[in-house]
């Protein structure tokens, strides 16, 4: 993927390292695997309650989970600039256990993220906004 729609059609910077992706729900999910297969197109991601390990709770192995695309926790903490993921804390199950046990696999790599917990909101536009709002102030600087 080296050239976007997007670049061809607003005033952009072209580059990687301006670049994000972001998703909610399964959207998080769906970016995610993006994100991850397409480092040399985006630096930024922003996963808004959803993790690409969902629905599951169990412990993640990262040789095996999306082809072992985080097993390099030097080289991914190079390329990626923010992973941020976030969570309202009123989610219902599934999401916390999915999310928690992507950020432990996180934390046992030692990969970097942002975690972000919207108080008081469930899975809804109130924590997706909040999320987006936290994630912009990131990436936008």
């Amino acid at each position: 993927m080296t050239s976007l729609l997007i670049d061809s059609r607003f005033r952009t910077l072209a580059d990687r390292e301006y670049r994000a992706i972001a998703g909610l729900s399964m959207g998080a999910n769906q970016t995610m695997r993006i994100f991850m297969n397409n480092l040399d197109v985006f630096s930024h991601y922003g996963g808004f309650s959803g993790t690409s390990n969902y629905p599951s709770s169990e412990e993640i192995d990262p040789d095996t989970f999306l082809g072992g695309k985080f097993k390099n926790a030097k080289e991914l903490n190079k390329k990626i600039k923010i992973f941020f993921l976030s969570l309202g804390s009123k989610e219902p199950s599934p999401f916390p256990g999915s999310v928690g046990a992507f950020r432990n696999m996180l934390d046992k790599q030692g990969i970097k993220y942002v975690y972000y917990v919207s108080e008081g909101t469930a899975h809804e536009w109130q924590t997706w906004r909040r999320s987006l709002y936290q994630f912009a102030q990131l990436i936008f600087r």
